[in-house]
């Protein structure tokens, strides 16, 4: 998914990395218990959902809908590093597509590893991890509002696969993580968080101290499977209650209804945005 903004060659080598994950001890704690006066029930899909590098129009959207094999779509709402042109979304277009049955997963591609390979328009670094993750939760806030995803909605922050056992680099990244899980929940949105699973992924759920860390993991898995459950690399009490989403095939070109789009695929079982 977030590999659209790179190119397609380090989307691949970030593939050939994959390799067994560890298992983490602990749970997650409830969605409820983030520190907000009143929230919103969640809203959940479970089933096949894709995600494109850009929005695709909404004669494309409602042709596919038609379709009836996906009913969850992913839309990149902002962050500098976000890579695809986004003609197409608007409030009015969230709002029609809505309307026509889809379930929208918000993602935010924000400030990306110092360790990272490539070159990123927004870097994290050790001193200004913190306050960036603050001022990006916020924006990622403002933008979801913008295009009417209300209070209550999942926002999945987008991190791509970096060196996790660079101690100082991965631990720069669990501060930038914790404060944009901060700021979202200060505002009374949901956190999620997309990441490969033999790393960025890894890095959230092997953390030990999981204080402030995203209640919804989006893991990047290419074995082809659509499911949240039998692959899941980590222990089975972690992201339970509909807190899972697995991309699990990349670049699948595909018509639908007339229609051509290029895809990942993805297996969802959790919140997304709440319309209105």
């Amino acid at each position: 998914m977030s590999k659209h903004r790179l190119s397609r060659k380090g989307r691949y080598i970030a593939w050939s990395t994959a390799g067994a994950a560890v298992v983490a001890g602990g749970v997650v704690m409830a969605q409820t218990s983030m520190a907000a006066t009143t929230w919103p029930a969640q809203k959940t899909f479970t089933g096949r959902a894709f995600d494109a590098c850009s929005a695709p129009s909404l004669s494309a959207m409602k042709a596919w809908k038609a379709d009836g094999y996906y009913g969850g779509a992913a839309v990149y709402i902002g962050g500098k590093n976000r890579g695809c042109t986004q003609a197409n979304l608007t409030a009015s277009w969230v709002t029609s597509v809505n309307a026509s049955g889809w379930k929208l997963v918000p993602i935010y591609v924000g400030a990306q590893p110092p360790c990272q390979t490539g070159a990123s328009k927004e870097v994290i670094t050790a001193a200004t991890a913190a306050a960036l993750g603050t001022s990006d939760g916020n924006d990622a806030v403002a933008k979801a509002a913008a295009l009417k995803m209300k209070a209550g909605s999942a926002i999945y922050l987008d991190m791509e696969s970096y060196a996790i056992t660079n101690t100082s680099c991965n631990n720069a990244v669990l501060t930038y993580v914790r404060s944009f899980t901060k700021a979202l929940r200060a505002k009374t949105y949901r956190a999620g968080y997309y990441g490969f699973a033999t790393s960025s992924a890894k890095a959230i759920a092997t953390a030990t101290n999981r204080t402030d860390l995203p209640g919804n993991l989006w893991y990047a898995l290419y074995d082809g499977k659509a499911t949240t459950t039998t692959d899941w690399p980590w222990a089975a009490g972690l992201y339970t209650d509909h807190s899972r989403g697995h991309q699990y095939t990349v670049n699948s070109k595909e018509t639908r209804q007339g229609y051509t789009i290029t895809v990942d695929r993805d297996a969802w079982d959790g919140p997304v945005a709440i319309v209105g």
